[in-house]
């Protein structure tokens, strides 16, 4: 198995135990209801009261990185069948028709269809395969479990507790060479301070916008609790749930079809509608000119004009209002909620997506159809190559111990770049002696010695006559 691959499995595994006991971090539950919690997850997902306790325990003492399962080289077992990779082929299909098919159902079925002998396919291997191809049963229901619709009005006491998301779309924009451009907006508020954390246009609604957003968002104002999001494409997606664990946020998805429990975020396309009706009367040519009209837009007439929902809130409460009302900008500086940065590596490396490549002999590798100069020395290597996908001008090149190189597309130029070093492993150091020549002398002393041997003995012959 590659190393991506057991890179990969590792990361799903600790995303699947991340969504096991996410519910366990709220710190607002008591023990009482947090231990009737923890029986009621792992009577779900079968396993022991005590697997679930050392799951929360280890995500507690080191984040997302202790729920990874031990790091070992994997090897494919020479007990396998010669057609192990059909078998497991024909499982994914089976699951894919009924997805609720237990693994003994699979491997029943396997053996009836003659695709491996009785007692050949051991289920514990069946399931880890079927784990590493996305086809566990946990996976396939992820997205498909029950959840209770409610149109109650909530808010959040302190900022950064909850975060909520959405995508609206915006005009159609005609750039200079008369093109003309869908803009999608991607934005994050805060739900107690209504204050936009992040809002930017795109020319896209790709998942990227949205992991662009959090990923700004986490930069600008430190990591938050939660991030409340509907379930479109882009906020179900693995790598966004993969960047936020490793982050410590757990992302909520509202109701299907329930609007209102994201009333926060639609109020807030209400500000937004109004900018797009200006732009009828100034039309725009880019996204990027969009955006700088937007910036001034958002600031002068959203964060700094008091909003009615934060005084509804303290009103709720019985708490006197000003009389200027209270703008998301004020409410956010009042709160006295502390913020928590990360050092802006570790944010990145947390959204950064991470794929194999093979460098050919020139020292360059394909990605989206666009060659890239890495380095002779990575010459015939299977890479990780590591990159942001809203900027991929530069994307990191790994392997083992070897340097980090920064790739850049490859610029053809009028001349031929210059002989390149070898490779790495060829010729590091220049050798004290000829190995070769060596061996050529240890090997032309042993047949001569035995050629003395041999006519020493002879002569001993001679004598005794």
């Amino acid at each position: 198995m590659g190393s991506k691959e057991v890179r990969n499995w590792r990361s799903e595994e600790a995303l699947e135990r991340y969504r096991m006991i996410m519910p366990l971090l709220d710190p607002e539950i008591d023990n009482a209801k947090r231990c009737m919690l923890r029986e009621q997850i792992a009577k779900r997902e079968e396993l022991s009261v005590r697997t679930i306790y050392r799951y929360e325990k280890q995500y507690k003492e080191d984040q997302f990185e202790g729920l990874l399962p031990k790091h070992r080289e994997k090897r494919r077992s020479q007990k396998l069948p010669d057609n192990w990779e059909e078998i497991v082929a024909e499982a994914v299909q089976l699951r894919k028709e009924v997805p609720t098919r237990s693994v003994r159902q699979l491997i029943l079925i396997l053996e009836s269809e003659e695709w491996a002998a009785p007692g050949e396919i051991k289920a514990s291997t069946l399931q880890r395969y079927l784990q590493e191809a996305g086809m566990s049963k946990k996976a396939l229901k992820r997205y498909t479990e029950d959840r209770k619709p409610s149109s109650k009005k909530f808010c959040r006491d302190h900022r950064l507790e909850l975060y909520q998301g959405d995508i609206k779309y915006g005009p159609v924009i005609i750039d200079r060479d008369g093109n003309k451009i869908q803009t999608y907006l991607s934005s994050v508020i805060d739900d107690h301070s209504r204050l936009i954390l992040q809002s930017e246009w795109y020319d896209n609604q790709r998942e990227e916008i949205v992991e662009d957003t959090v990923h700004k968002a986490v930069l600008k104002y430190g990591v938050f609790d939660r991030f409340y999001v509907d379930n479109g494409k882009q906020y179900i997606s693995r790598q966004l749930h993969h960047s936020c664990a490793r982050l410590g946020i757990r992302v909520l998805h509202a109701p299907p079809y329930s609007g209102k429990s994201k009333g926060k975020v639609e109020r807030f396309h209400q500000t937004v509608d109004r900018f797009i009706a200006e732009l009828a009367v100034l039309p725009v040519r880019s996204v990027a000119e969009m955006n700088e009209k937007w910036k001034i837009f958002l600031e002068e007439d959203y964060q700094k004009k008091p909003h009615e929902g934060i005084a509804k809130y303290y009103r709720s409460k019985g708490i006197e209002v000003p009389k200027g009302g209270i703008t998301p900008i004020q409410e956010w500086n009042r709160d006295t909620r502390k913020l928590k940065y990360l050092d802006s590596g570790t944010v990145a490396e947390a959204f950064t997506r991470v794929e194999t490549r093979e460098i050919d002999k020139t020292g360059c590798f394909e990605f989206k159809g666009i060659t890239y100069e890495a380095s002779v020395a990575y010459s015939g290597l299977k890479v990780e190559i590591a990159y942001d996908p809203l900027n991929i001008q530069t994307i990191e090149v790994r392997h083992g111990k070897l340097d980090v190189v920064h790739a850049h597309p490859v610029q053809i130029g009028p001349h031929a770049s210059k002989t390149p070093v070898l490779p790495a492993g060829m010729a590091e150091k220049k050798p004290e002696t000829s190995r070769f020549l060596d061996a050529l002398e240890k090997k032309y002393r042993e047949d001569h010695k035995m050629m003395a041997n041999a006519l020493s003995f002879g002569d001993y012959g001679k004598a005794g006559e």
